[in-house]
């Protein structure tokens, strides 16, 4: 086994340091959630916390690794004698991406289930983690049902495991650490709502500090065991620390004027539900305990609303995550009194001042707004005039850059999927075959059997029954008989823009209605879990604005600084995006892409340019691409040309007020109608 890397020897990371350590001394707290760009020491934080903690008394031979001085009487390995327990290092369990739901939550041998009436069970990662860390690096690329059984897990300390009608639960108390990289794309409010804290990473600009790093990180390289036992000393510290504060909890008192305060901070951020106040705290209570208090102060609320209220402000994914210091520290203040008084006075036993940062504090700035669309408010990018025409020309004899507008407010879109039945990442956009929906048959499995259905496992047995000498009541099932439930869900999809930014958009008010078409669109994506990508048109080219990712926030920011102006090269747009699908295809063949063409239509510069545009939209239409074309035409006079470009790529052409989700109903159809009439 390698060497880990000294908890201890992490340099700066204040924060995250933190949190992992209130999560060891209390494991109610809820867990961490760490954000941050690659290489900030995220994942040998995490591992470094494994060996620095106390090591865990277990049941001999429990696969549940049961408490042997409170073992948990529904222990599918129980029940167990009465007898000394043996001691081991904390578990730490990795979770991968790729992880099946039978590897999280273990599986049931079914056929052993329907014919012998026994529960054979087969433990999976949530039992390895039982009274551990589980870690999950990348969370945010983690199939959401995974996520769901992840969490329900952690928030009620047991795992149940049910398969038609036989079910088995098990303990699962761990704590849970996930990590993430918030431009590879971000977790739903709901989800991010149940992990209980959270923290930001980031490098540091400070050359001294970026020196020690590299200095420690390369003297750990050449001799692990040797730069351990340099860092010995201060890890027997820390981890003494924790079985201390752990002892200490209990004694900890969470008086009425801290009490107070939690309640007046959740409520002066609008953070929804109770949890947060939960969260908040438990964390002040470790907090307490870790400084060897037995009292809690309001350093530590402030401490704990730093770390457990940012990701709770965050609505929708365009919204910045963060928390207004200044505005904090008047709630605390204004509620720092004893008994209500709000005299400011601190906490219960009127030592503190109720307003000060306390030790190891949230990260300082500005701060961060509280929502809106990126970019809003920025004079940079409001609008120079409102003229309607085409932009003047520039030095250069062409059409001159436009400074790029905002973005209207965004609207609820109406659903757009691609037709037919795919297989590809579980979502909610199109129909598709997956692990979890309604079940419309069943085949012999491929592999494991995961979903029995059982009416059609029944069918196949029964007329075996007399020659396999069936004398009892049950069945007598073999192999042979299993038969897997095919279910229908929804997956999602690669939803591909391909934006005209020429000069015949580029008139304000119509370049600000097509972002905020497009911006709705995007929060759609983000909705049903869709990789998005940008592919913009404009001059003489058309450049691959944003790859296709899982971060819509990205995709929205790239749209807000759209600039605008010259010749439309629609051919060049098109053609930009069948590379893209092209590649994406290789990397991900199982997710179906969606392309939506914004644009009026036009084709402007070079020879033939419309003829050129049709023979790039037949290309894509002879490939099976399901297109939408969103008409951005305006004006009087209307050449519909938008429409004629939606024939030759067989889809369809919708304007942006219809695809508000209460205006038309039909949009679905009509890109499935055209589906059908690319088949036939």
């Amino acid at each position: 086994m390698s060497t880990p890397y000294p908890f201890t020897a992490v340099v700066g990371q204040d924060d995250l340091r933190l949190a992992l350590l209130l999560n060891a001394v209390s494991p109610r707290v809820g867990g961490v959630l760490v954000r941050g760009e690659k290489g900030t020491a995220k994942s040998t934080a995490v591992r470094a916390l494994a060996a620095l903690m106390p090591e865990t008394e277990v049941v001999p031979g429990c696969r549940f690794s049961c408490d042997p001085a409170a073992p948990d009487p529904s222990c599918p390995g129980g029940p167990h004698e009465s007898r000394p327990g043996v001691r081991r290092p904390t578990a730490l369990v990795e979770l991968p991406v790729g992880a099946s739901e039978d590897r999280l939550v273990g599986a049931l041998d079914i056929e052993r289930a329907l014919a012998e009436g026994v529960k054979a069970f087969e433990p999976g990662l949530l039992a390895d983690a039982h009274r551990g860390i589980l870690y999950v690096d990348e969370v945010n690329l983690l199939n959401d049902h995974l996520v769901d059984l992840l969490l329900d897990a952690a928030a009620m300390g047991a795992s149940y495991v049910e398969r038609e009608g036989v079910s088995v639960r098990h303990a699962a108390r761990f704590l849970l650490v996930g990590t993430m990289n918030p431009e590879e794309g971000e977790l739903r409010p709901q989800l991010l709502d149940r992990f209980g804290l959270t923290v930001e990473v980031k490098a540091s600009r400070e050359p001294d500090q970026r020196v020690e790093v590299v200095r420690r990180r390369l003297a750990y390289d050449d001799a692990p065991e040797e730069f351990a036992a340099r860092w010995a000393g201060e890890e027997a510290a820390v981890r003494q620390r924790i079985v201390e504060a752990r002892e200490l909890l209990p004694s900890v008192r969470l008086g009425d004027a801290a009490l107070r305060q939690i309640a007046a901070t959740c409520a002066a951020f609008e953070v929804d539900g109770m949890r947060a106040d939960i969260v908040m705290a438990r964390t002040a209570t470790a907090l307490a305990a870790w400084a060897g208090r037995t009292d809690v102060l309001a350093e530590d609320v402030r401490q704990a609303a730093l770390l457990a209220l940012p990701h709770r402000r965050r609505r929708n994914p365009f919204d910045a995550p963060g928390l207004d210091e200044d505005r904090l520290d008047e709630t605390l203040e204004q509620f720092g009194g004893q008994d209500g008084d709000g005299d400011g006075a601190g906490n219960d036993d009127g030592d503190g001042d109720g307003d000060g940062p306390g030790p190891g504090g949230g990260p300082g700035g500005q701060p961060e707004p509280d929502g809106g669309p990126p970019g809003d408010g920025d004079a940079a990018a409001r609008p120079q005039s409102d003229g309607a025409g085409e932009p003047q020309a520039g030095p250069g004899g062409g059409a001159g850059e436009q400074v790029p507008a905002r973005a209207s407010e965004p609207f609820r879109t109406k659903v757009l999927s691609v037709p037919g039945v795919g297989e590809g990442a579980a979502g909610r956009r199109s129909r598709a075959r997956t692990e979890r929906g309604r079940t419309t048959g069943a085949h012999r499995p491929r592999g494991a059997l995961t979903k029995l259905h059982l009416a059609a496992t029944v069918r196949a047995a029964a007329p075996h029954q007399r020659v396999r000498g069936r004398s009892g009541p049950g069945l007598v099932v073999r192999r042979d008989d299993l038969r897997q439930a095919v279910r229908e869900g929804h997956e999602s999809n690669l939803v591909l823009f391909v934006v005209d930014a020429s000069g015949s958009m580029a008139a304000r008010q119509r370049m600000s209605a097509v972002k905020g078409a497009v911006l709705s669109l995007l929060l759609d994506a983000y909705r049903r879990r869709d990789k998005v990508g940008l592919v913009t048109f404009r001059g003489t080219a058309a450049e691959v604005a944003l790859p296709p990712t899982s971060s819509v926030d990205v995709a929205a920011a790239r749209l807000e600084s759209l600039p605008t102006g010259g010749r439309t090269p629609l051919a060049a747009g098109l053609l930009r995006a069948h590379d893209v699908l092209r590649v994406e295809r290789l990397r991900d063949p199982a997710r179906r892409p969606l392309v939506v063409v914004v644009t009026d239509g036009r084709a402007t510069g070079g020879p033939e340019p419309v003829a050129l545009a049709g023979r790039a939209a037949r290309l894509l239409a002879a490939e099976g691409t399901a297109c939408v074309v969103v008409d951005c035409e305006a004006g009087p006079v209307r050449l519909g040309l938008a429409g004629q470009l939606a024939d030759e790529l067989g889809g369809t052409a919708v304007t942006p007020a219809e695809l508000r989700a209460d205006s038309i109903a039909g949009v679905v159809r009509d890109v499935q109608g055209a589906g059908t009439r690319r088949a036939a």
